[in-house]
């Protein structure tokens, strides 16, 4: 079996200058930059300019398409260094233009008060398939492209709570669902212990399946002609620390879906029931009027 992509490699950045760094992407993508990967990699060029406080938040606008085939420059502006709050902004170039930018609060750890809500009752990431097992039902059924892609090594090992998102990848009109899903995540290769590090690729994997929760009333999926999709925004907030070498549960719904765009909430949780994360994010859906 191959090895998994290691993100800590993949993601990491060469300084150009105090406040500007280069990170270049895998050249087995499928044309066009994961947002994840722009999430991340800028997430980790502010922290290269922050000392001793930790990420609570970060709130990013996807502007143009990414090409994997040119690095991508960051270039880190330092807003604020603060008593409690280190605030930094991030652009991501590449053409001479902006494709990504992002803005990121950092603090100290701080005790305060404390509520949270509570995870679902769902089956554990132990009791179900894991994806090798539930991609052979549909592998078949896939384009040649599609095939390699999927049958990857891939760096985020996922396990829908039903099943629904893998499934329905080889099929081009799946059957309506309800605009929410559950699936387990992890990474696949060891990250460490730095909780900088933890966040960074928690980021990568928070981009994952949110668009899919928003499409599942409308009986589309990726390959289904005329659809297009993009991520447009993308917000976050680390509410605990984090390990995402053990498994997370990557609850989500999307509550509306309005003038082309969909809504999508997600809240991670610890296998133990610890609230880590919650984001939310805005997409593209839409059928494509000269389809």
């Amino acid at each position: 079996m191959e090895t998994p992509e290691n993100l800590v490699e993949t993601l990491a950045l060469e300084r150009l200058e105090v406040n500007l760094f280069r990170g270049v992407s895998p050249d087995d993508g499928p044309g066009r930059i994961f947002g994840g990967q722009v999430i991340a990699q800028s997430l980790l060029a502010a922290y290269e300019t922050v000392e001793d406080r930790i990420c609570h938040s970060l709130h990013c606008y996807f502007i143009r398409p990414g090409d994997p085939r040119v690095p991508i420059v960051f270039e880190v502006d330092r807003s604020r260094d603060g008593g409690s709050f280190t605030t930094r902004r991030v652009v991501a170039i590449q053409h001479g233009q902006q494709i990504f930018n992002l803005a990121a609060s950092f603090m100290a750890h701080e005790e305060g008060f404390e509520h949270q809500a509570e995870m679902l009752k769902v089956a554990s990431p132990e009791d179900l398939p894991t994806e090798a097992e539930a991609m052979k039902a549909v592998i078949d059924k896939m384009p040649e492209e599609q095939r390699k892609w999927m049958m990857r090594p891939r760096p985020i090992e996922m396990r829908p709570v039903d099943g629904a998102s893998i499934f329905d990848r080889g099929t081009d009109r799946p059957a309506a669902r309800d605009p929410e899903s559950q699936v387990w995540f992890r990474a696949r290769a060891p990250i460490g212990d730095d909780q900088h590090m933890q966040q960074v690729i928690l980021a990568y994997a928070s981009d994952m399946n949110l668009l899919s929760t928003a499409m599942r009333p409308h009986r589309v999926q990726w390959q289904t002609r005329g659809f297009q999709s993009a991520s447009l925004d993308h917000a976050m907030w680390f509410h605990k620390p984090v390990d995402f070498n053990e498994w997370h549960l990557y609850q989500q719904d999307s509550p509306s879906a309005s003038g082309g765009r969909g809504f999508i909430r997600g809240s991670v949780y610890a296998q133990d029931g610890t609230l880590v994360a919650s984001v939310a994010q805005e997409g593209l859906i839409r059928m494509r009027k000269d389809k």
